[in-house]
């Protein structure tokens, strides 16, 4: 014990060596407590006990949301009058170069046929889209009550009840939000969800009715400018020298022999081209228009909109890793939700509000989901 005791007593005394230089080298208290403060303030900035990848991602990219919100938020007026001059262009062809043809080459059946489902489906375009365009989604209260709500807007600071969702463009929250859609713009919610998606169909289906019904006016159409190619590419007249001059084939003066003028005009290439750009542009617009028809159709029978859609499929990933089976709790089978998003109450509204001009409100007021009319007397699926 005795043999150890002077590496002991070394080890003290630098132990004590080293505490006092530490002494010695200390900042003042109140500096110290000044750091203290800054260093806790910096780390406020950005702690956070629910920070993960999604919130880091949308930390890094909000200057490209706020961006693109606010681009979209101007433009929307000039989405708007491109869809009104292009839907104009294409009526004002059908009415012009179409119809004649129609009245001169078909028969009374088929014309009578045309004529009214031609105008039936302008009709419905021109319906579901004012309607869209001008009815509000809808938003929740600003004001207190005792309406139940699942969370609080970070930016309204306000309860949002269930379906709904912040719009960065609109700068509120909407009603069921499904998506901010630049053509119209305006948020696509609850109270005009059906206006958007029957806005789309019936323009889906007057795209085709175009383009199927003018297939062969573009085939025809497309040839004829060819063949005024080739006649414009051809020389307007025929040098005559030598011994043409002679014999007295050209009056006194004249060395060419001219052709006679092109057997079409300014108006027949008018009318070509015309065929031509509508047959492209509703054949473009109903395939691309066509496949988002499709998609918000696959949503309205599953009971869920764009958004829900993203939250769904984690809910059952994550229910499938516990072992467990996610129902959406706003599904009421595919029939009945179609009768509830088109508000069929009966079978003679399938005529009155599905394929006909209709102004009525949907279900609900968008803050709850128990839709006790409906479920009473719901067709069994």
């Amino acid at each position: 014990m005795m043999r150890w005791w002077p590496n002991f007593h070394l080890l003290r005394c630098l132990r004590l060596r080293v505490c006092t230089r530490r002494g010695r080298s200390r900042l003042p208290l109140w500096l110290r407590e000044i750091c203290a403060y800054v260093r806790l303030l910096v780390r406020s900035l950005y702690f956070n006990a629910l920070t993960d990848s999604d919130v880091v991602f949308d930390s890094v990219f909000e200057p490209v949301f706020w961006t693109v919100d606010h681009v979209t938020r101007w433009f929307g007026m000039v989405f708007v009058c491109l869809v009104v001059i292009l839907t104009s262009s294409i009526v004002l062809i059908a009415y012009v170069v179409l119809l004649p043809l129609v009245l001169n080459t078909y028969s009374p059946v088929w014309i009578a046929w045309h004529l009214c489902y031609g105008h039936w489906n302008l009709v419905m375009i021109a319906f579901h889209y004012y309607k869209a365009t001008k009815t509000s989604p809808g938003s929740p209260p600003t004001v207190k009550n005792d309406i139940p709500f699942v969370s609080v807007c970070k930016r309204c600071i306000i309860p949002k009840p269930a379906r709904t969702h912040h719009c960065g463009i609109c700068n509120r929250c909407i009603l069921k939000m499904d998506h901010h859609c630049p053509w119209l713009n305006n948020c696509v919610g609850h109270f005009n969800h059906r206006y958007f998606f029957s806005f789309c169909l019936f323009m889906t289906m007057g795209c085709v009715y175009c383009s199927v019904s003018g297939r062969n006016l573009f085939l025809d159409a497309y040839n004829a400018l060819e063949r005024f190619k080739h006649m414009d590419m051809e020389k307007p007249g025929v040098p005559v020298t030598g011994m043409g001059l002679l014999i007295g084939i050209l009056p006194p003066g004249q060395t060419n022999y001219q052709t006679p003028p092109p057997p079409y005009t300014f108006k027949d290439k008018m009318i070509h081209k015309s065929i031509i750009y509508m047959w492209v542009l509703t054949s473009t617009v109903g395939v691309a228009l066509g496949g988002l028809t499709i998609w918000h159709a696959v949503l309205i029978s599953r009971g869920e909109t764009s958004i829900e859609r993203h939250i769904n499929n984690k809910e059952r990933k994550r229910m499938a890793k516990r072992g467990k089976l996610y129902k959406n709790p706003f599904s009421y089978g595919r029939l009945n939700n179609w009768r509830i998003f088109f508000g069929v109450e009966k079978r003679s509204h399938w005529v009155t509000r599905v394929l006909l001009p209709s102004g009525h409100a949907p279900y609900g007021d968008g803050l709850t989901w128990d839709i006790y009319p409906v479920k009473k007397d719901m067709m069994p699926v």
